[in-house]
C-alpha cells in the first residue's frame, strides 16, 4: 500500500485540512472501551462530499486504507485504523441543508449531531427521536444502525433513513432512497449502507425521517425487587399495547454507581426508568394502566416527573450511568458489550449472565432497554491484573453464546465492527460469506475500514 504517497497527493489537494500531527493521530486512534491504541496515519477533515471524494479517489489509487470518523462514540472499535491509513472525520461537514416540515423529514450532513438537530428543530415542533445516550453524529448513527432508549417506541436508524448520499470506494458520489415514505423500486441500497460501518463507502448527507413533538410527556422510576419482576411487567406493558416511548432498567450493581455519582438516593435494588408520550389524557390513563401492571410484579416506590427539567435530570442520568459505572471503581478500564434476545428470554439471560459474573468474580453492572430485549454489560478490570482481563473477555464471550443460544443476537445495537467478528459465522451462517462477496464487489480492493464487519481477507 502507499499509504505516505496518498497523504502526500492528499496534502497536495486538500492542504491544511490534512493533519498529521501527534494529538489528532492518538485522538482518532483511541476507544473509549477496552481496545489498544490505533493511530491513522493522517485525519482529514473535509468539508463538502467533493473533498470526500477527492481523499477517496486517492487511496484508491494508492490502495490506502479509509476510515470514517464522527463522533468516536462507538464501542467495538468501528473507528479504530487497524491497518493504518487515513481518518475521515466529518467534524466540518455539520450543517443542516434543508428542513421540510410539511413532509416531516430533514436533509443534514453527517457531522450533524442528533442534539444539534433536535436543537434547530424545536421551532417547527418536530423532534429526531433515536437517542443512543451518546450525542453521536447522525452518519456515524447510520453507519452503525444505532438505535438506544427510544426504540420501543419510535424504532432504530433503520426506521428513520429515507436517503442518503455516498462516496464509494472509488469516489464516485451515489444518492440513495427518495423523499417517498415508501418505495418498490429496486434493491434497498439504503439499507445495504445503513448498519455497514463505513466499509462500503463513506455517507456524505443524510435524509431522515421526523416526528411531531408529543402533546405531554411523563417519566418515572419505580423500583423492583428482582430484575425478573421489572422485566415481567415490562412484558405484560408490551402486549397489552401500552404506548411507551421509553423503558430502561438498572441493576442493583447500575443503581449503586448512578446514587454515587449524581448524588441520588434511589434503593439499591433493579429499577426501571419509564417515559409516555401522548395526550394529556392519554398519558395519565397509560400511566396508570402500568403502575398497574407493576404493583402486580412488585413495582412500588414509583416517583413522576412531568416538569421538563425533572425529566432531563432523569434521563440525564440513565445516559451517564456508562460514567457512573466507570467512576466507582476509579482506575479500571471497561469492556462494554450488549446483546438482544427476544423478549420472553431476557430476564433468564440476566440472571445467567449475572450469576456468571459472581462465580468469576467479576464487576459487572447491567443496564439496557428491556422493552426490545436489548441490555448491556459494564465489566470493570484492572489492565494490569492479566488474570482480571482474561476473565472479563472470557464473560463476555460466553454473554455472547448464551444470547445466540437463546435465539438473540450478538449486538442489538454496539454494532460488530473488529469486536464481535467472532461470532457472525455463527448468528448468520452463509449469509457472512455473502457480505464478504458484496464487499468484495463493492471495495474490491478492501481500503473501506479494513479488519471490520466482514469476513478477514475482504
Amino acid at each position: 500500500m502507499g499509504t505516505n504517497e496518498a497523504i502526500e497527493a492528499l496534502t497536495s489537494s486538500l492542504g491544511q485540512r490534512v493533519s498529521r500531527s501527534k494529538s489528532d493521530l492518538e485522538m482518532h486512534g483511541a476507544s473509549e472501551t477496552h481496545f489498544a491504541p490505533m493511530p491513522p496515519d493522517a485525519v482529514v477533515y473535509p468539508d463538502c462530499t467533493a473533498q470526500v471524494a477527492e481523499v477517496i479517489r486517492i487511496c484508491a489509487a494508492h490502495r490506502c486504507p479509509v476510515i470514517g470518523w464522527g463522533t468516536g462514540t462507538s464501542l467495538e472499535g468501528h473507528a479504530l485504523a487497524a491497518r493504518g491509513g487515513v481518518t475521515v472525520d466529518f467534524r466540518d461537514m455539520n450543517r443542516i441543508l434543508d428542513i421540510r416540515a410539511d413532509d416531516m423529514d430533514v436533509r443534514v450532513q453527517p457531522g450533524v449531531t442528533r442534539e444539534a438537530l433536535n436543537t434547530e428543530l424545536r421551532a417547527t415542533g418536530l423532534f429526531f427521536p433515536v437517542d443512543p445516550g451518546a450525542n453521536a453524529s447522525l452518519g456515524g448513527m447510520a453507519a452503525t444502525r444505532a438505535s438506544g432508549t427510544t426504540a420501543v417506541r419510535y424504532g432504530t436508524m433503520r426506521d428513520h433513513v429515507l436517503g442518503l448520499e455516498v462516496v464509494t470506494a472509488t469516489g464516485e458520489v451515489i444518492r440513495t432512497g427518495t423523499r417517498a415514505r415508501k418505495s418498490s423500486s429496486g434493491y434497498d441500497l439504503t439499507a445495504l449502507f445503513v448498519g455497514s460501518e463505513g466499509t462500503l463507502g463513506l455517507i456524505t448527507e443524510l435524509t431522515l425521517r421526523l416526528h411531531g413533538q408529543p402533546e405531554a410527556i411523563a417519566a418515572a422510576v419505580c423500583a423492583f425487587d428482582d430484575v425478573a419482576g421489572a422485566v415481567a411487567a415490562t412484558n405484560d406493558a408490551i402486549q397489552l399495547g401500552l404506548p411507551m416511548a421509553r423503558i430502561e432498567l438498572l441493576d442493583r450493581a447500575s443503581v449503586a454507581a448512578v446514587n454515587a455519582y449524581a448524588g441520588s438516593d434511589m434503593p439499591e435494588v433493579p429499577h426501571l426508568l419509564l417515559e409516555f408520550h401522548g395526550t394529556e389524557a392519554g398519558v395519565r390513563e397509560t400511566s396508570e394502566t402500568f403502575g398497574e401492571v407493576a404493583a402486580g410484579h412488585g413495582g412500588r416506590d414509583f416517583e413522576w416527573a412531568t416538569r421538563p427539567e425533572d425529566r432531563s435530570a432523569l434521563w440525564a442520568m440513565r445516559h451517564n450511568a456508562f460514567y457512573a459505572i466507570l467512576a466507582s471503581r476509579p482506575g479500571t478500564r471497561s469492556l462494554v458489550t450488549d446483546a438482544c434476545v427476544p423478549i420472553s428470554r431476557l430476564a433468564e439471560t440476566i440472571k445467567a449472565t449475572q450469576e456468571d459474573f459472581a462465580h468469576h468474580n467479576l464487576t459487572g453492572p447491567i443496564l439496557g432497554h428491556v422493552g426490545d430485549g436489548n441490555f448491556h454489560a459494564v465489566l470493570l478490570f484492572d489492565e494490569n491484573d492479566t488474570g482480571a482481563v482474561t476473565r472479563a473477555h472470557e464473560a463476555a464471550h460466553r454473554l455472547v453464546e448464551r444470547t445466540l443460544d437463546m435465539g438473540g443476537t450478538a449486538t442489538g445495537e454496539h454494532g460488530i465492527g473488529m469486536g464481535k467478528m467472532r461470532y457472525m459465522a455463527r448468528e448468520h451462517g452463509g449469509g457472512w460469506d455473502m457480505m464478504g462477496q458484496i464487499k468484495r464487489a463493492l471495495d474490491p480492493d478492501g481500503i473501506m475500514n479494513p479488519g471490520k464487519l466482514v469476513p478477514p481477507g475482504n
